[in-house]
This record gives C-alpha cells, sequence and structure tokens, in this order.
C-alpha cells in the first residue's frame, strides 16, 4: 500500500523557519521524483519545489527560491523541505508528491497534507 506522511507542519512566525518531512513507503522511492506543492484558501495547488529522483537537481517556485530547499534521503525513503524566512503568503496546507513515468503509464501518489500557518 502506497502511503505518504507528511509531517513537520505548524504555527511560526513571519522570519522564522519550519522544516517538512514526507515518509514514502509501498514503492521503491528512490525511482520517482518528488515534489512539494502547497494550497492556500481558495487558490489552486501550485508547485513549490521538486527534485529528481536521485537528488541530482531541483526546481522552484520563483516565490520560494533562496528561501526554501528541497532534499531527499533515499535510504530513508524521506524527502524535505526546509523552509526559511516565512513570510505569511507562505500560508497553506503542503503537500507531498511522488511521480514516475514510464512509456506506458505515470504514477502519481499525493499525502494527505501538512498545515504551515505562518503568523504573528
Amino acid at each position: 500500500q502506497v502511503q505518504l506522511v507528511e509531517s513537520g507542519g505548524g504555527l511560526v512566525q513571519p522570519g522564522g523557519s519550519l522544516r517538512l518531512s514526507c515518509a514514502a513507503s509501498g514503492f521503491i522511492f528512490s525511482n520517482y521524483a518528488m515534489s512539494w506543492y502547497r494550497q492556500a484558501p481558495g487558490k489552486e495547488r501550485e508547485l513549490v519545489a521538486a527534485i529528481t529522483s536521485a537528488g541530482g537537481s531541483t526546481d522552484y517556485a520563483d516565490s520560494v527560491k533562496g528561501r526554501f530547499t528541497i532534499s531527499r534521503d533515499n535510504a530513508k525513503n524521506t524527502v524535505y523541505l526546509q523552509m526559511n524566512s516565512l513570510k505569511p503568503e507562505d500560508t497553506a496546507v503542503y503537500y507531498c508528491n511522488a511521480k514516475r513515468r514510464t512509456s506506458v503509464r505515470t504514477y502519481d501518489y499525493w499525502g494527505q497534507g501538512t498545515q504551515v500557518t505562518v503568523s504573528s
């Protein structure tokens, strides 16, 4: 059974930091690109950061470049999102995503989300 379990969300003051974790199970983690998405109330879900299966390449939304860092530990089947210099506009539910494309299908898995609230 595929599972993606996010943790590390919470309430933080502007300028603070949080580290999100996403623990994966039920599939071969090292074969999958991993991403973090977020969705704020009344807004569409948006891509925040992505990392390739081996961790050799990352990509970030312009709004988080220089503040957020995505990383992964394939030995622990875990992907992380280090969030620094947090702003109120970073408030959202953050979702972990695993994706693998083959010649015949795309495998696409989602976690249940973790709330991040940035407020004084």
